[in-house]
């Protein structure tokens, strides 16, 4: 554990003191491509502008806006769903309902491909998949914003539920449902999902079996965060790391399937519990004159 959780804030590394830096952070903005120009994470009035933390010294997405750099999820994902040529556009948060009509969620990002009279023949849906923290971030985030320069090297690892990634409850309470729903009906209506997480995220994953990309379902797409340096100071910037391959019902097993523990070990535990039970004597209470 670090000292410090904060990776980036409002789009730019924490002891980033350019300009540029200075006036995302004063105007609360955004520079991931968001719906409005500000920061609009958690709360519109009072956004938790953190973009990424520190787990064992490296950076882990934890905002999905994040992923929209320089839009290269969505031709990352256009080169699985269509062809090389096709004319294809984006569009976000897009509603998707069951066959009754209910809401089975929002798809992040649909892309839809187009004739040359603008008619859609054929889409597919783009899931971003960042990842859940446990703890609290938004203490040290508020502490920070307080004085940037000041407490700059603030020393968080005294602090009590000191924030860390939750990878067990990003799948579980995440991405699975997410596949289960609407990865359930895009498979039936034959169309292919993308999903874009981080590298850290997909390691924790249980291990997928990989198909031709041809024969896919699913495209994984794994990215990560680079140190960079554009001339105006250091920065991390997006970058692919990795592509797989699965069909959407093997993956969606494996995902939801928890390993087993030691069957002995449980046994164990039950006879133990059978055991105290048998040996307690009943709580009997007598009555006095009942009548």
């Amino acid at each position: 554990m670090g000292k410090q959780p904060l990776a980036e804030v409002f789009g730019f590394l924490i002891n980033d003191k350019t300009g540029q830096a200075n006036r995302f952070r004063s105007k609360r903005l955004c520079p991931f491509n968001n719906k409005v120009p500000n920061c609009t994470k958690d709360k519109a009035e009072n956004p938790l502008g953190v973009c990424s933390v520190y787990f064992e010294k490296e950076p882990v997405i934890t905002c999905p806006i994040r992923f929209r750099e320089n839009w290269i999820i969505t031709d990352d994902a256009a080169s699985f769903f269509f062809d090389k040529k096709a004319k294809w556009s984006s569009l976000t948060e897009v509603r998707m309902n069951d066959g009754e009509g209910k809401s089975a969620g929002n798809i992040d990002v649909v892309l839809a491909a187009y004739d040359d009279k603008g008619k859609i023949y054929d889409f597919g849906a783009l899931e971003i998949q960042a990842v859940y923290i446990s703890g609290n971030v938004r203490n040290p985030f508020e502490f920070y914003m307080k004085d940037p320069v000041e407490n700059l090297k603030m020393d968080w690892s005294t602090q009590p539920n000191y924030p860390r990634p939750d990878y067990l409850s990003s799948s579980r309470k995440r991405l699975a449902p997410q596949l289960m729903f609407k990865g359930g009906i895009l498979k039936a209506w034959n169309k292919k999902t993308a999903v874009a997480l981080n590298k850290g995220f997909y390691n924790t994953l249980p291990k997928l079996k990989t198909v031709p990309k041809e024969k896919a379902d699913i495209a994984w797409f794994i990215y990560d965060l680079n140190l960079v340096d554009d001339g105006g100071g250091k920065r991390y910037s997006l970058c692919k790391v990795d592509e797989v391959f699965t069909e959407f019902e093997s993956a969606l097993i494996k995902i939801t399937t928890a390993m087993p523990g030691d069957l002995n070990a449980f046994i164990k535990l039950l006879q133990d519990k059978l055991d105290d039970k048998m040996e307690t004597p009943p709580n009997n209470k007598t009555i006095e004159k009942p009548f």
